[in-house]
């Protein structure tokens, strides 16, 4: 099957957004065997719109639309597929009735604006839209499937993985069953990864398929077999797998980490704190961000400036002297006074020098200092993260920053779960660290 993508945008075309969705659903469709004939991306123009359209449906059998389904005039994907198939919009029952809904369970009025966003081609049928506010929506035209789907990462993806790939399968008269494990793993690069399964099981069978995607801060390890004869096969690879790796398995199909820590907490019945400075509340925002939260936390504390360390958490004032904020001992009382404040089970602190400026030849820019565990046993390690510092104007910075932020707030995050699971948290996290690791 040949399946176009036109990808549509001015923030596309300006770069002011990223395109991931193409990335996105080209790595879906290899469940299914399949790979991009033709990608193309396009701003808000209605002319090149229509006729991008009818180009790629005539040399296609799937085209994937992507964007433009919004409420706002530079919208255009709905009128454009009208002029191209030649079929007049008007208002989809079916596409009223889901915005209706959407606006009830959020207590808000619908405007002109938003029923835009429910007039379609009479000749479309709608694909629901869990997240937004926006269906998506297909047609046959001249042999060629064409569906579209919202620009909004967050509401594209389930749309791929619920309806998108059905809709292809069904198309193409795609009926060979195939089995995929799906695992989320952290702590570990894909090269790393890689030269580890080669060296751990040089006998891979062939009729395993074996894939890697990085979906930072993880990686998706896919276990793949075609056919019902090879479904045992799979499950048995699949466990040598997870006998290998398992430490570093947070869970399956799309978990998250703060959503394995969540779960570890609740499992044990246990309560966390944090304690943040270089990381600015991630970790407790992170935790929070996830279902059920409140049943694992109840309280976080940024301190940023050694005055809020002491005035909030009983830092002592000669450790922060002595030893400096971004040390040893002062995580270890960072996570010793959050304890004692919250009354939680568990904690875990967080102080480094994210930069670009601050450091120095004894603690550079990129040094990180963790300390986790509970009021008996509070442990501390130090880590080096080098993307931090590099880039010599603003935004290059900025980047670097966040970057580094992002790493430390997930490797504190992965430590603290492994110490509730009694996993070893010893290891050495990415194989580009290991060697600058101080």
């Amino acid at each position: 099957m040949k399946i176009s993508l036109l990808l549509t945008g001015n923030e596309l075309m300006s770069g002011d957004t990223v395109d991931s969705n193409s990335a996105y659903i080209a790595q879906s469709l290899k469940d299914l065997s399949l790979m991009p004939y033709i990608k193309k991306v396009v701003g808000d123009d209605l002319a090149l719109l229509v006729s991008s359209i009818q180009e790629l449906s005539a040399v296609s059998d799937v085209l994937v639309i992507n964007g433009g389904l919004g409420p706002t005039v530079d919208d255009l994907t709905a009128l454009a597929l009208s002029k191209a198939i030649d079929s007049p919009l008007a208002r989809n029952a079916d596409a009223y009735a889901k915005l209706e809904e959407w606006a009830n369970q959020r207590d808000f009025m619908l405007t002109e604006s938003n029923l835009k966003q429910t007039e379609l081609p009479t000749a479309c049928d709608i694909i629901e839209n869990p997240v937004g506010s926006a269906v998506g929506f297909h047609c046959e035209f001249n042999g060629c499937l064409i569906i579209c789907t919202p620009g909004v990462p967050s509401e594209f993806k389930p749309m791929v993985e619920n309806h998108v790939l059905p809709l292809v399968r069904d198309f193409g008269g795609i009926h060979v069953k195939s089995h995929i494990t799906r695992l989320r793993l952290f702590g570990i690069t894909e090269s790393g990864l890689q030269d580890s399964v080669n060296e751990k099981f040089p006998d891979w069978p062939a009729d395993v398929e074996l894939g890697f995607r990085v979906q930072f801060p993880v990686i998706e390890v896919k276990l793949a077999t075609v056919g019902e004869q090879l479904l045992e096969l799979n499950h048995q690879w699949t466990e040598k797998f997870k006998a290998v790796f398992g430490d570093y398995i947070i869970g399956t199909g799309g978990t998250r980490l703060t959503q394995a820590l969540n779960s570890a907490l609740a499992a044990k019945g246990m309560t966390i704190t944090t304690a943040e400075s270089c990381t600015g509340g991630k970790i407790a925002a992170g935790i929070t961000s996830e279902a059920g939260a409140s049943n694992v936390f109840e309280a976080g504390f940024v301190v940023y400036s050694n005055r809020m360390k002491q005035a909030l958490l009983n830092v002592p004032e000669q450790t922060l002297d002595t030893h400096g904020a971004v040390s040893e001992a002062t995580v270890l009382a960072m996570a010793a006074g959050a304890l004692a404040v919250s009354g939680a089970d568990v904690a875990v602190s967080i102080s480094g020098i994210a930069g670009p400026a601050g450091g120095t030849k004894e603690k550079p820019v990129g040094l990180v200092w963790i300390a986790w565990g509970t009021a008996n046993n509070l442990i501390a390690r130090r880590f080096f993260l080098p993307m931090a510092g590099k880039g010599g104007g603003k935004r290059e910075g900025k980047e670097a920053r966040t970057s580094f932020q992002n790493t430390a707030t997930s490797i504190a995050t992965d430590l603290v779960r492994r110490h509730v699971l009694g996993l070893p948290t010893n290891i050495s996290y990415f194989s580009e660290l290991k060697k600058k690791s101080l």
